[in-house]
């Protein structure tokens, strides 16, 4: 009977990073800076790669592919959240919510997949160099790289089917800067615990399926790059795979500790410190990190600069 009194909710209040109304003003140079540099950094690749024949190779079709996602990964949220640093009413509708949340876990799941596809592109061209181009030909890329979208919509579509069906009511204000499902599920008035266990089954099988995929591909790769017996072949052999390892821990070191981890077992304040680290600073990351432990990406900036003058 309380429940049928109680008013259904048409929007939510994002409380945001913080409520010093002296911060705002930092927060949204800060956050736009960021933002401005994914935005930049991320399309810089993909001009570069699409410019440069020498770059149309299944490992930077595979990052053109991830440099598109971060830009619309950082647009699901970053946009919002300037909004709020600057408005005096920090609301987002329910339905808008819900789109966010639809996005959002639609693109994480799909880099989920996405750097693994990568990280069996780095195996096949480590420990089967003479079959390489076979074993990634344009049509398997396509297939590989598209394979990672759909999974992430697959996840994403069943996720949020689910939350469609909740009733919000009572308390409106979300202690975050985004709609996530781990800070949007207790704001529901009606049962949660088929979501709960839906959204801990996806994460363990579709997070953890993909972090052993790559893990596996990566234990392959070092065990075929200590055999090779000069010291320059396998430093030369490990440069190729630094910047990709250094993009996964950043994204699994943070990501699944989101939606692994139960409410009493870290403060709010850390949940949106994780966000953050993969949802916002990760994209930014991905650009300045090919673009400055890969030869061939400066090589083809530089010969682009050129090419400008």
């Amino acid at each position: 009977m309380l429940m049928e009194n109680q008013t259904t909710l048409t929007e939510f209040t994002l409380l945001g990073l913080s409520n010093e109304p002296h911060l705002q003003i930092f927060f949204f140079l800060l956050f736009l800076a960021i933002y401005l540099i994914t935005l930049i950094g991320n399309m810089m690749i993909m001009l570069v790669i699409w410019a440069d024949r020498h770059l149309h190779t299944p490992m930077y079709f595979f990052l053109s592919n991830l440099s598109f996602l971060d830009i619309c990964y950082s647009s699901v949220t970053v946009p919002k959240m300037l909004e709020s640093f600057l408005a005096e009413k920090k609301t987002i509708s329910v339905h808008g919510c819900i789109a966010q949340l639809f996005f959002f876990c639609f693109l994480a799941t799909t880099e989920c997949y996405l750097l693994a596809v990568m990280a069996y592109d780095r195996y096949t061209a480590i420990c089967e160099p003479l079959h390489y181009f076979k074993m990634m030909s344009d049509p398997v890329c396509m297939w590989m790289a598209g394979g990672a979208w759909i999974a992430g919509l697959l996840n994403s579509l069943v996720n949020t089917l689910l939350v469609t069906d909740l009733r919000f009511c009572g308390q409106k204000e979300i202690n975050h800067f985004c709609c996530e499902l781990p800070v949007l599920l207790p704001l529901s008035c009606t049962d949660t615990f088929i979501n709960e266990m839906v959204l801990f089954a996806f994460t363990i099988i579709l997070g953890m399926l993909s972090l052993l995929l790559t893990l596996v591909s990566y234990m392959f790769i070092i065990s075929t790059i200590l055999r090779i017996p000069s010291k320059e072949g396998r430093c030369k052999a490990f440069s190729t795979c630094t910047s990709h390892l250094i993009m996964v821990g950043l994204f699994y070191g943070t990501g699944l500790i989101s939606y692994i981890q139960t409410d009493s077992s870290y403060s709010l304040n850390l949940e949106k410190v994780v966000s953050i680290q993969y949802s916002i600073l990760t994209p930014m990351f991905n650009p300045l990190i090919y673009s400055l432990k890969n030869n061939e990406v400066k090589s083809s900036v530089r010969r682009l600069l050129r090419n400008c003058k």
